[in-house]
């Protein structure tokens, strides 16, 4: 009988008859490879577990220190950037740190002004050796204000106005009635907001409520509870309320250093 001949020997795993198929160990230096990389794999994850560890350590120290020094309720979230946080540590300052807090209290007792929220993005922050100061070369932050806040530090009503830069204040007064006024919000020296070229929008400015409205806008309402080094830039409104907006350098955020403009 005629038996087929193969012209060339066939290449690969040894097929038995069965269906199944013949699958050679890996060999020795394979198995070596596979060993190193599973190591460095390991290696890393315990790597970015270390750094992530100093990096949450850092964050709480961080968060503390603004909130002895700021004297909030609830502590400040806290963001530190870049890898690996160790090697900044090591250096003695971290690159970037993102801090965001919550109803400051108002310091002073003339018109005091609390802040809704802090949003703050600080570079080369340097912790000192106590755990409630921090140092930080360059800051740009940005102050919520409330108008209900807005409203409380003044004596009047305040609202967003119906055009941009300005607002609405108004003040009620039994038996005289109320009476609408806009004015133009501004940034004034010693972290002061200013309100400038008032108009009457609605009702009659009687002699007593211009007393009230010139009373709560004549002169700017401080800032007094932003850390010492911040500088009032500009201000904006909005639909809820006034963003401050500053910028600083060389800013200490330690116990009792809120500015006192």
């Amino acid at each position: 009988m005629y038996q087929p001949h193969l012209d060339e020997e066939y290449v690969g795993e040894p097929y038995y008859g069965d269906g199944s198929v013949y699958v050679s160990p890996p060999t020795r230096t394979r198995r070596r490879l596979i060993i190193v990389a599973a190591s460095l794999a390991a290696l890393l994850v315990g790597a970015v577990a270390v750094d992530r560890i100093a990096a949450a350590r850092a964050e709480s120290r961080t968060a503390k220190a603004f909130q002895d020094g700021m004297g909030t309720a609830d502590r400040p979230s806290v963001h530190v950037s870049g890898f690996p946080v160790l090697t900044q540590l090591a250096e003695g300052r971290l690159d970037h740190v993102d801090l965001t807090a919550h109803d400051i209290p108002a310091n002073g007792t003339t018109r005091p002004l609390p802040v809704t929220r802090l949003t703050v993005g600080m570079d080369g922050l340097k912790t000192s050796g106590s755990a409630d100061e921090a140092h930080a070369g360059k800051v740009e932050a940005t102050a919520f204000l409330s108008y209900t806040d807005v409203s409380s530090a003044l004596g009047v009503e305040v609202s967003q106005g119906d055009e941009r830069g300005r607002v609405n204040a108004t003040a009620s007064l039994p038996l005289v009635g109320d009476v609408t006024v806009s004015a133009a919000v501004s940034a004034a020296s010693g972290n002061r907001i200013a309100f400038t070229d008032v108009r009457a929008e609605q009702g009659e400015l009687l002699p007593p409520l211009k007393s009230l409205i010139d009373k709560a806008l004549d002169e700017p309402i401080p800032l007094q509870n932003v850390p010492t080094g911040l500088h009032l830039r500009s201000v904006t409104t909005t639909e809820n309320g006034i963003d401050a907006r500053f910028t600083g350098r060389s800013v200490t955020f330690r116990p009792d250093s809120s500015s006192s403009a």
